[in-house]
């Protein structure tokens, strides 16, 4: 059976990716200046579907796909290192499974069930930076899985590391360090603003960019190291070097 062969544009494939981003940013700030400053009612049911940080509309199903994206280009990797000895396939793959169950919570927000189990545990009113109190357990995750992969990201190439350690940055800098800022500006002013809105998009476009950065480093990965992917019943190998 031939091989199909797959040629990678890791270029061209961020440009699009980073252009679609900008649009659904723009589109979302565009239509919540609208709501907030002119009060459309007409059309919200049309800003709702662009808003970033609303739940099951473009801009949530964009993000879904990046971190599926990434989830595959994870088990691509995976595949291919499976063959080489002394590879860290292991780390590979539960980072594949990693992005797979990004994927699945960004689509229909588990991480949102944790709300009230821990506003419960809290037992207080006034929560502050943790008015969102997923994000506790979620530093705690981020700590856990930083001291688990600190050996895997030493021994990736430098610029490889460098790209992955951005990523991650931009990520939990978004997911986490954001949400902080957005959770103290809700509990003393809500959540139905123009500003809490803007401190929403922050942390979304972060979350975007920081996706896009990991995929950028995972295309550029795969060219530098297999020069080509081979396709064969659905199983990734090496190509020819």
């Amino acid at each position: 059976m031939a091989f199909n062969q797959i040629t990678l544009n890791p270029s061209g494939i961020v440009r699009l990716l980073g252009a679609m981003a900008f649009f659904l940013v723009l589109a979302s700030i565009v239509g919540q200046l609208s709501l907030y400053l002119t009060g459309p009612d007409h059309i919200d049911t049309l800003i709702q579907l662009f808003y970033i940080d609303a739940e099951r509309n473009f801009p949530t199903i964009f993000s879904t796909l990046l971190l599926l994206f990434a989830s595959l280009l994870l088990l691509a990797i995976t595949l291919v290192e499976r063959r080489r000895a002394g590879s860290a396939v292991s780390d590979w793959a539960l980072l594949s499974l990693g992005f797979l169950c990004m994927a699945a919570d960004e689509g229909w927000q588990f991480h949102e069930r944790l709300m009230k189990p821990m506003y419960r545990l809290l037992g207080v009113e006034n929560l502050g930076i943790f008015y969102f109190p997923w994000v506790i357990p979620g530093i705690a995750l981020v700590l856990v899985l930083g001291l688990y992969f600190s050996k895997f990201l030493l021994h990736l190439p430098a610029k490889t590391r460098r790209n992955f350690l951005l990523a991650g940055t931009l990520y939990i800098g978004g997911a986490v360090g954001v949400e902080l800022i957005t959770g103290r500006y809700a509990d003393v002013n809500g959540m139905y603003n123009l500003t809490y809105s803007m401190l929403a998009t922050v942390e979304e476009s972060l979350e975007m960019a920081g996706a896009i950065v990991f995929i950028r480093a995972l295309l550029a990965y795969i060219v530098d190291n297999y020069r080509e992917v081979r396709l064969r019943f659905g199983a990734f190998g090496p190509g020819n070097r």
